[in-house]
Order: structure tokens, then sequence, then C-alpha cells
């Protein structure tokens, strides 16, 4: 038997041994992405109010309200998936959020209070968490139809449409008026209005 013939057949019964006791590679790589995102919704929980006060527009702070609520049910969500495989539900710091929060944070220092280009801006924010997400549970949904885990798929499915639904819904809300009026807005021009 050649050598790569019986090399593959090794790490086959390896790999198979190693599913007998539930622990194989992918698994242990989708438990600790599961970990990470469950980590970046709990986070998000608590930055989502802060962009809702930060935000001028009423539909602007309505639609952050309600993926607020929904983050809340994406994390009661991950935690049934953690359940599903047998699993406590723990948290790892995500990077990426942290990073991405971190630059919502800035966006708001750097964008005049009561501004359309504010609003601009927390969506752009938005965005980034609501792609950084779609990738993620994209890829989750995936990994767990590839591990036979489809009542884990079916439930992180739902989460990636809703997060893609969010997404859709900040579009709208620029496209809708806030990117135009924001184009309008002359640097300066609340301070300027406050000294009349």
């Amino acid at each position: 038997m050649p050598a790569t013939t019986k090399s593959r057949s090794t790490k086959k019964k390896t790999a198979l041994a190693a599913t007998a006791k539930g622990n194989t590679q992918l698994q242990e790589f989708f438990m600790e992405s599961l970990k990470d995102i469950y980590w970046a919704e709990k986070r998000l929980t608590k930055t989502l109010p802060k962009l809702q006060k930060a935000a001028t527009t009423q539909e602007l702070k309505a639609a952050i309200e309600e993926h607020l609520s929904q983050t809340q049910e994406h994390v009661s969500r991950i935690e049934e998936a953690f359940q599903i495989m047998g699993k406590k539900a723990q948290a790892k710091k995500c990077e990426a959020m942290e990073g991405l929060v971190k630059e919502g944070e800035s966006i708001l220092e750097e964008t005049e209070k009561g501004s359309m280009t504010r609003d601009a801006g927390i969506i752009a924010a938005a965005q980034k968490v609501e792609h950084y997400e779609i990738a993620t549970y994209g890829t989750l949904v995936t990994l767990a139809k590839t591990m036979g885990e489809d009542e884990v798929a079916q439930l992180l499915q739902q989460i990636l449409e809703e997060e893609k639904q969010t997404d859709q819904t900040l579009t709208g809300i620029a496209e809708g008026g806030i990117n135009w009026e924001a184009e309008q807005e002359e640097e300066g021009e609340e301070e300027e209005e406050e000294e009349e």
C-alpha cells in the first residue's frame, strides 16, 4: 500500500474515533466560533442602547430598538444551541466585534449631536456589525449542517435571516433620506445655529 494511502487511512480512522468521542477538530472550531458570536451578541445588547440614544431620527431609533429586541432573542437562541449540543453556554471575547464597537463609538465622538451625518455614521457602523454577523452565522449554519446538527443549523439560520433583514432595513433608512440630508449639512452648521 502506498504511503499516502496508508496515511489517509490512518487519518480517517483517527477522525472517526474522534467523532465517536464527540470532539473532532471541526466540532471544536464550531464551538469556539459559537462562543465568539455569543460574546458578540451579548456585547451588542449593551452597545445598541447607546446607538439608539445617539440617533437623531425616530425611524433609526425605532430600527435600533427592534434590533436590540432581536439581539436579546439571538442570545437566547445561541444558548439553546449550546444546550442542544450538550454544552454549557460560554462566551469568548470576540476581538472583531470589540473593534467594530470601538469604531462605532469613535463615529459618535466625531459627528455632531442631532445631525443627519451622525445618523449616517451610526448606520454605517451598524451595517459593518451586520455584515460581520451575516458572515459568521452563514459559516456556522454550514458547519452545523456538515456535522449533522440540523436543529442547531435551523436556529442559527433564523438568526442569519434576521441579520440580513436588519441590514436591508438600515439600507432603506439610509437611502430613504438620511444620506441625502447628511450631504446637505455644512460643517459646523449646528454650532452656527446655536450662536444666532
